[in-house]
């Protein structure tokens, strides 16, 4: 377990951090209402987008059927990687300090609540690896909408920038490598389902000698 403290955090994210929520501040009121409620609406968004992009796929041969089914499981690998780094490197959130800061959100994340990386900002970037190995056509919505998901978390003040930044990175690497790995085995798996299917359909077919 790593302890980071206030100390440990890189000066340029603490600064950067600092002017993003700044400035969020003094955004007129429907702007941060926006802010607030799309930091959560973006992650259903890009589910949405991956339930369009895996559809038409449901239909299709053992190999893109695979990718379509892997691509959720490797979605909820890359937020149990998040969890699992929270609970190594316990870095406080940014809204801790100073106590009298102003944040979008409007409170802090409770004690314990780690900041390190950020867990909405690595199922974005998970989502959008693995509908960029579905469709094409649809990561380029997915593509902006999952960064924009990442920095809306320090806009509203709950992580620091290099909490997404790392959120996002790690999220788009597991659902780039997770997804086509996990969907192999899985792809095996239809074949075999497939050739078992169709044996006694073969042997039906066949004229009596």
């Amino acid at each position: 377990m790593i302890d980071i403290g206030l100390s440990d955090i890189p000066e340029v994210s603490t600064s950067l951090y600092r002017e993003i929520v700044d400035f969020a501040d003094g955004t007129p009121e429907p702007v941060r209402w926006f802010a607030m409620h799309f930091t959560e609406w973006s992650i259903i968004m890009l589910g949405v987008l991956l339930v369009a992009a895996a559809v038409p796929r449901l239909g299709a041969g053992p190999s893109r059927l695979a990718l379509a089914l892997a691509a959720p499981v490797a979605v909820v690998l890359a937020y149990g990687g998040s969890e699992l780094l929270k609970s190594v490197v316990d870095e406080d959130r940014p809204c801790r300090t100073p106590a009298d800061l102003v944040i979008i959100a409007g409170h802090c994340p409770p004690v314990g609540d780690w900041s390190f990386p950020s867990n909405h900002s690595t199922i974005a970037g998970a989502l959008a690896a693995a509908i960029l190995l579905l469709s094409r056509r649809l990561a380029w919505y997915a593509v902006p909408l999952a960064v924009l998901a990442a920095f809306s978390r320090t806009f509203v003040g709950v992580h620091y920038p290099h909490d997404v930044a790392a959120g996002l990175l790690l999220g788009a690497l597991v659902g780039t490598v997770g997804t086509p790995l996990l969907a192999r085995p899985v792809a095996e798996l239809l074949r075999r389902r497939e050739r078992r299917a169709a044996g006694p359909v073969a042997l039906k077919g066949r004229a009596p000698s």
